[in-house]
């Protein structure tokens, strides 16, 4: 996944958590979509603005990405 870094990415995402943004790194994996999860050291901080973990994909693969997302978040409700 290095050269994820090299590339445009998007964030098709944010979780409160480095755990679920993980997972969904996971699930995306999963379904062929490369993704990375950012932010995660700041996202443990409770200030007054805490941080967010954001997820990044290409951005070829970003709308794939919002897609799958929307119906996990569906099926979660």
């Amino acid at each position: 996944m290095n050269d994820l870094n090299q590339e445009r990415l998007v964030t098709v995402a944010e979780r409160s958590t480095e755990v679920a943004a993980n997972i969904l790194v996971s699930v995306l994996a999963e379904n062929g979509i490369r993704a990375i999860a950012t932010g995660g050291f700041t996202a443990g901080f409770r200030a007054e603005a805490p941080g967010w973990v954001q997820v990044k994909t290409l951005e070829d693969q970003a709308d794939q990405a919002r897609e799958l997302i929307a119906e996990i978040e569906e099926v979660e409700e």
